[in-house]
């Protein structure tokens, strides 16, 4: 089957050897997959987690339809339309745990779906599980204009927030976010930001802040957390390290969690597909949660689906069409 894979030269598209859907797993004929910044790490060669590695078959979501179920599953079956979140997306046949498949809604194309599962899963258990979001509570959400941040001001409204904050350095998306359940659209830029933070919580801070930034602007995050609120790291795209301030973190009495999918247990990964299917996929059947799709490129065309991925101008989803 093809399939794109990393190479000391680089993407390219090489003949690999088609997998079998094993106890318990589903065979998926992949329809379209969709880009994420780990893609740009793993195309290197780099691990992430369990997918990577150079030569092997790059991606993490894709959208298609099972054409195998393997010993042991029951609740899927052949010709059903699912998405799922794991290794080896790109190419034209994906393997995957059953439980870790998402039926995709009527109303949606492959694409679309392809733009769903990690951003789902990820922001459901960054604000739900780890978060701890009671209805009501603010939430913060750094970095908000990425896909995951996009998605993550929608789960929160879903899950009953109060005001939502969101953060982009760039003014043409800063705008956009409002469209996407932002009711303050901050830059992080600006010298007064966490000032506007505290302002529109009434100068307590948010109950909840979802971090995808770190680096350098730790600590103004924290600054903009009330007293006994909560911090939940999810990305650093402004820096994997910084100077961390811990008499404010003390003081403000703020629990500090970091989350990641690369560390987590098969069973683990079973749990949060399981939460956020139950909890969200009624919001996504009615459109309450959507993900703006920038770009679809032709599986021949990939190259330029990296290359867009690299210029960090895109706002939403780019997606891999394999037909």
């Amino acid at each position: 089957m093809r399939a794109l894979v990393s190479s000391p030269d680089g993407l390219m598209e090489k003949d690999v050897e088609k997998p079998s859907a094993g106890p318990g797993r589903v065979l998926i004929k992949v329809k379209a997959s969709s880009l994420n910044r780990a893609d740009l790490a793993m195309l290197t060669g780099a691990a992430h987690g369990a997918a990577g590695g150079m030569g092997l078959p790059l991606g993490l979501e894709w959208a298609g339809e099972v054409v195998q179920v393997g010993a042991g599953v029951d609740k899927i079956r052949t010709g059903d339309r699912v998405m799922a979140a794991g290794p080896g997306a790109f190419a034209e046949y994906a393997v995957t745990h059953s439980e870790w498949v998402y039926q995709i809604p009527d109303e949606l194309s492959y694409e679309q779906a392809a733009a769903l599962p990690v951003a789902l899963q990820t922001m459901h258990d960054a604000i739900s599980t780890n978060g701890s979001l009671v209805a009501g509570q603010s939430v913060l959400i750094t970095g908000a204009s990425s896909a995951v941040g996009i998605m993550g001001m929608q789960v929160a409204k879903v899950l009953g927030a109060g005001i939502v904050i969101g953060t982009s350095s760039a003014p043409e998306k800063r705008a956009r976010l409002p469209e996407f359940g932002a009711d303050l659209a901050v830059d992080t830029g600006a010298p007064d930001w966490t000032k506007q933070v505290l302002r529109a919580t009434r100068g307590k801070g948010v109950d909840l802040a979802i971090d995808l930034l770190a680096g350098p602007l730790v600590n103004d995050t924290l600054q903009a957390i009330r007293i006994g609120g909560r911090m939940v790291n999810v990305g650093r795209m402004a820096g994997n390290s910084g100077v961390f301030d811990f008499d404010q973190h003390s003081m403000r009495r703020i629990t500090y969690v970091g989350v990641t999918f690369r560390t987590r247990t098969p069973a683990e990964i079973t749990d949060v597909v399981t939460r956020a299917s139950r909890e969200l996929m009624p919001a996504l059947r009615s459109g309450a949660l959507t993900m703006p799709i920038d770009h679809v490129c032709r599986f021949d065309r990939a190259a330029d689906a990296f290359e867009r991925m690299e210029r960090n101008r895109h706002f939403g989803k780019i997606v891999l069409a394999l037909e």
